[in-house]
């Protein structure tokens, strides 16, 4: 990814420019200090003047009104915000004239911000104070009060904090008083310039130290450059957090949102005061101090996938290359490209008004469609449709181009979402809340409606990064995601009535990857890439979940590294440093994943056989026990020493009826309700009371021996002899009330508990004869 300049041979300004800011993705408007508003249009490369401000004012700072979200017919911002070096504010509108003026600091008004909703302006100044204003330009407060001059200042993410520069500190203050105000050392020198992004939560800060650097929310360090030859002046980030700008003397740099470089740009420009990025994120603007503007597009991008590799060679020009035979097809676009995504054998490309939908079997008849609105911020695909976000909503279409359905739920904001907030799989959509980051909203693929009966996903702690497996049924559709304590969890997304359990994986675990062809999760956990073979073994067998995870040390991959991608056995890295790593897995349990899904038990043993790892039995035996499978279960166990676990699957087998057999095999997975539930509906009341005796659940044991009037005097003995054996006297007050007066005779008990076994075997041997569910003899 590289940037391309383009810089006109003669200034348009005489004077240094201070400000610029994008009315809309193709018009731009600049402020100089020769008094001068200038109006860009870049489709017929003209310029304008707007308005020539009177001879004392010099202006500082502008920022566009921010469009409304959601209402389409406003295409573009209305009005502007100026600061001045006269110690006012001035609202104008994108003529030329200016609808209010605002005595606002003491000195110069150094920089002014919108809110997000465009509710509040917060304007800061040469006097050190940070003031609320109302949309028409009232004062609403007075924030905070300094005795150094504010820089910069930034809104946070949800517009209820704000982020300035206190000499060499850096400061959050929440907009209501008494709340916590963060505050910490960031640069060794005065801090220029901020930008916080509302979609990734990280801040930037640029300094006279020469350095620039990112922080997460918390005001804790995650990148920091090496110093430059001359202060950093300007920093921007892209709308969609993934990029971002940076602007010194005679040099203009691109950055990824972790820090390292794509870029570097040397335009004979001066010190660059304002960097600006155009509304979709194709391009920026920066101010110089030699009079000229320069822009800058973002070219080169790259996706890969597989055999393929495209190239955004120009703004409106892709190159694909087949990688196998070199074979090259160049895809030329009416208009600019915004977006793009390759996976799942579609590339799938929007530009400015339209969607094109290549396959890669045919790079030549594209499937085009018109989009409602032109700046689409986020592609994700699965493998029978894609979805589309922009400032409007939330679009999923199939790749025959036919609108499929558009989730929506309370509170949505889309300019916010990216692709660790929102996860696609072929039946499911999940995006995570961004009012109560605690919540996971789930979606049915094909209507848009909320899953099952509506009920939330609901986690403890705050989520940062959700995504769902891609393969197997809609019933058995799990959701992995990573909370604030960096714990990786997974739950069904399955929700009726009964809440599901969400159980942890792994702990310190900083990014993760379903495989796109079977159910296979990779994740590097602090300094170790894990990969869980088999994620579903924690529902089946918990014991032998570390026997089915494959690690390795991750060290080499330095600090922070972030899966890109997990493509078939391959899984690709990026390091902190921007290089990539590729890691082969084993294919071996994707091929068993791939006999499991079509019953090809025989086939699998085989496998598990032929490779002769510990790994892949551990894997087969929870994959057996979850489909019921139970004399594979036993072969898998037997090769992994589970001598234990083969008695009981035996024992099972034993059993005489069907319902026994389900229910001990439910039982073998710890879903104990369960399996109490399958017996009471077959009519197996004292097998339900046995197996709350079998597990010491005397409480529940004593519940159904009174609730079905029946072996009240078995629950009985069993406790007295199990009080007897630790030699511990009776002291729970229900047991002595139905103690009262109640002889123990064993032998009647012995009689009635044959009784009860011969009456189910009668009762399995009458009923027509079934298949035992998956129990083979």
């Amino acid at each position: 990814m590289r940037l391309k300049i383009s810089l006109l041979k003669e200034p348009k300004h005489q004077e240094l420019v201070s400000c610029v800011g994008w009315n809309t993705a193709e018009e731009l408007y600049s402020c100089s200090d020769d008094h001068q508003i200038v109006k860009w249009d870049l489709l017929t490369s003209e310029t304008s003047q707007i308005v020539k401000l009177p001879d004392d004012l010099y202006p500082v700072d502008l920022h566009w009104f921010p469009k409304s979200l959601g209402i389409k017919k406003q295409t573009q911002a209305e009005s502007f915000v100026l600061t001045s070096s006269d110690g006012k504010f001035h609202l104008i509108s994108k003529l030329g004239r200016v609808e209010k003026s605002v005595e606002a600091h003491c000195g110069a008004v150094l920089a002014g911000r919108w809110n997000y909703e465009g509710t509040a302006l917060v304007t800061v100044g040469e006097d050190g104070q940070i003031k609320i204003w109302s949309k028409t330009g009232m004062l609403r407060s007075t924030l905070a009060q300094q005795g150094t001059p504010v820089y910069s200042v930034a809104w946070g993410p949800d517009s209820e904090k704000v982020l300035y520069t206190a000499g060499k500190q850096l400061i959050i203050k929440p907009l209501q008083p008494n709340a916590k105000v963060l505050q910490w050392k960031a640069h060794d020198g005065i801090i220029l310039k901020v930008d916080w992004n509302s979609v990734n939560d990280l801040i930037l800060s640029a300094g006279e130290d020469c350095k620039y650097k990112v922080w997460d929310s918390y005001g804790r360090p995650l990148y920091s450059s090496q110093p430059h030859e001359h202060p950093i002046t300007s920093v921007a980030w892209a709308p969609d957090g993934e990029l971002f700008a940076v602007g010194s003397f005679h040099t203009l740099r691109l950055c990824d949102k972790t820090g390292w470089s794509y870029a570097l740009e040397k335009p004979n420009t001066g010190s660059i005061f304002n960097i600006t990025w155009s509304i979709d994120g194709t391009q920026i603007a920066g101010a110089c101090g030699n009079g000229h503007v320069v822009f800058a597009h973002v070219v080169e991008q790259r996706w890969e996938w597989k055999d393929f590799q495209v190239t955004l060679t120009k703004r409106r020009t892709m190159q694909v290359r087949n990688v196998l035979n070199d074979a090259v097809d160049l895809l030329e676009f009416r208009d600019r490209v915004i977006k793009a995504s390759l996976n799942y054998a579609h590339l799938v490309v929007s530009t400015s008004l339209q969607c094109y939908v290549f396959s890669t079997k045919n790079w030549n008849t594209p499937l085009i469609f018109d989009l409602k609105e032109g700046t689409v911020s986020l592609i994700l695909q699965a493998e029978r449709h894609f979805l589309l976000v922009d400032g409007g909503g939330i679009y999923l279409y199939s790749y025959e181009g036919r609108f499929l359905s558009s989730p929506k739920f309370p509170g949505m904001r889309t300019d916010i979402l990216n692709a660790q907030t929102v996860s696609l799989s072929n039946d499911t959509i999940a995006i995570k809340d961004k009012a109560d980051e605690k919540i996971i909203f789930l979606f049915e693929a094909s209507t848009g409606k909320p899953l099952g009966d509506g009920k939330l996903l609901s986690h403890k702690n705050e989520i940062l990064e959700i995504a769902l497996d891609q393969k197997g049924l809609t019933n058995d559709r799990k959701v992995a995601f990573i909370d604030k304590n960096r714990d990786l969890c997974i739950t069904s997304v399955k929700r009726f009535g009964k809440e599901e359990q969400i159980i942890k994986l792994g702990t310190m675990v900083h990014t993760l990857a379903w495989s796109d062809t079977c159910n296979i999760l990779c994740g590097l956990q602090d300094t170790r890439f894990t990969v869980w073979y088999y994620p579903n073994t924690v529902y089946v067998d918990r014991d032998i979940l570390p026997k089915t995870l494959y690690e390795r040390d991750a060290s080499e991959f330095s600090k922070n590294p972030h899966i890109v991608s997990f493509v078939g056995n391959q899984v690709t890295i990026r390091r902190a440093d921007g290089s990539l790593i590729h890691i082969s897995i084993s294919p071996y349990p994707a091929i068993l994943h791939e006999y499991v899904s079509s019953s090809k038990w025989e086939d699998a043993v085989r496998l598990c056989r032929f490779v002769k790892e510990q790994t892949m039995w551990a894997c087969l035996a929870a994959m057996a026990v979850a489909n019921r499978d139970m004399t594979t279960a036993e072969i898998a166990y037997a090769a992994i020493g589970e001598i234990d676990k083969v008695q009981y699957i035996n024992s099972i087998k034993n059993l005489p009826s069907k319902e026994s057999k389900m229910a001990h095999i439910l039982m073998f997975s710890g879903n104990i309700q369960e399996a109490e539930m399958v017996l009471l509906q077959a009519g197996l009341v004292y097998q339900a009371i046995q197996i709350n005796i079998n597990l010491y659940n005397w409480e529940r044991a004593l519940e159904l021996a009174v609730k079905y009037k029946t072996h009240v005097d078995t629950v009985l003995a069993y406790r007295q002899k199990f009080l007897e054996t630790f030699g511990k006297q009776e002291t729970n007050k229900r047991y002595l009330q139905y103690a009262e007066g109640l002889e123990i005779d064993w032998e009647k008990i012995k009689a009635k508990i044959e009784m009860e076994i011969t009456k189910e075997r009668e009762r399995s041997s009458s009923s027509q004869p079934s298949k035992n569910i998956g129990l083979k003899h």
